[in-house]
């Protein structure tokens, strides 16, 4: 039978009458570089990572931890409002944010705090921004750990689920069309790929050939949804093959793994001008957020075993030590002063004052229209009405 040309191309014929099959009983292989213990997988093929880029990759995993860590219990202590940690995903974090470009624009979802401090976003300015203050960028309108900096190429975060996906497809194509040279990134969750956007955006990317990377944190939960009763492929990887997206299933607890993944993503992205969808495969050691309880969810056993067997600060340090590139004098020195600036950072966050009144009207509007000017009037009647209910620290 001779093929035949129909829309989008030839098509070969057959008189067979088959079903292609739902999935393969075998899983698409996952990336590895490191074993558990830090040495070296023989025969990978990887990223050549000097002693400053690994070093510098362990410091910001140490400190992502520890910023986690005090916010995440100033939260319980009723000093913030709201947090979500990175426990078990620092690799993906840090070792993508190291592979990339400082030109490419990068749409977080709200687990990706150690790509900012990366790109040189301050513990004192992500702490400043989970508790609102005058010096917060957001001017104290976003939750708190929805970071964004124009400085750094990294789009604000948003609450709904996966919009940053569509999005990312639309700034990769401006980048190409202008000839910039770098790529889209966008980060999600496991939970992300079961909305809309996470199509629409694949679709799109593919269609106009957009130099993006779609990089998936399968952590195996979306809240309390098991991976399991999300989808019925083999996770996230292979949902690349239906949009014509070349992709990678990779190691998320394996900073090398993660590093040279991406290194390799982006330079496909740019010179050849395609999406690549990267699915890391990683755990979330914490619980989704300060709103959720895991323990109900999940058993502990499962928690404790991703939490120190598999967990990606440990063995990623016995790498840099193999290589006498750590010691634990260089250990204590660097917890120490972590945790120093990251007290301190949040001692001077919550004594600051907050935004000014006014913050909460400008922004949208060229000239502010009357309803805006009623409501402000309103409100400053309020407060001069009650003024116990309101914040002594309000900068009116």
């Amino acid at each position: 039978m001779q093929d035949l040309n129909f829309p989008g191309g030839k098509v070969p014929l057959t008189s067979q009458m088959k079903f292609i099959s739902e999935a393969s009983h075998k899983r698409l292989p996952c990336y590895r570089v490191l074993n558990d213990d830090g040495s070296l997988i023989s025969n990978t093929i990887h990223e050549q990572v000097g002693e400053d880029v690994a070093v510098n990759m362990y410091s910001a995993m140490v400190t992502l931890k520890t910023m986690d860590t005090f916010l995440y219990e100033a939260q319980r202590q009723g000093r913030i409002s709201f947090y979500m940690t990175s426990f078990g995903e620092e690799a993906v974090n840090i070792a993508s944010a190291a592979a990339l470009s400082p030109q490419d624009f990068v749409l977080p979802q709200y687990r990706e705090a150690g790509v900012l401090l990366w790109r040189g976003f301050t513990v004192q300015e992500c702490t400043n921004q989970c508790f609102g203050n005058k010096d917060d960028k957001g001017k104290g309108r976003q939750m708190p750990v929805h970071y964004g900096s124009n400085k750094h190429n990294v789009i604000t975060i948003s609450s709904p689920l996966a919009t940053q996906i569509s999005q990312a497809a639309g700034v990769a194509y401006s980048l190409k069309m202008d000839k910039r040279g770098a790529c889209a990134v966008a980060f999600t969750g496991d939970g992300g790929t079961s909305e809309g956007d996470f199509h629409a955006g694949l679709n799109f990317a593919a269609v106009m050939e957009a130099p993006v990377i779609f990089i998936c944190r399968n952590n195996g939960w979306a809240i309390s949804t098991p991976v399991h009763e999300q989808f019925r492929s083999d996770g996230v990887v292979a949902k690349g093959l239906g949009y014509g997206i070349r992709s990678i299933r990779v190691d998320g607890n394996d900073v090398i793994a993660v590093y040279s993944a991406i290194r390799a993503a982006r330079n496909m992205a740019i010179n050849e001008g395609r999406p690549i969808l990267v699915e890391a495969m990683t755990y979330r050691v914490g619980h989704h957020s300060t709103s959720d309880d895991s323990t109900k969810y999940r058993p502990m056993n499962e928690i404790e075993y991703w939490k120190t067997a598999r967990n990606p600060i440990f063995i990623f340090k016995k790498y840099v030590e193999r290589y006498g590139w750590w010691s634990e004098d260089k250990e204590s020195e660097l917890v120490r002063n972590v945790k120093k600036q990251v007290l301190e950072a949040i001692k001077t966050a919550e004594g600051m004052e907050k935004p000014a009144l006014t913050e909460m009207f400008t922004d949208v509007y060229d000239q502010m229209p009357p309803n805006l000017y009623e409501q402000e009037r309103s409100i400053r009647d309020s407060m001069k009405k009650y003024p116990k209910d309101y914040p002594i620290d309000l900068h009116v």
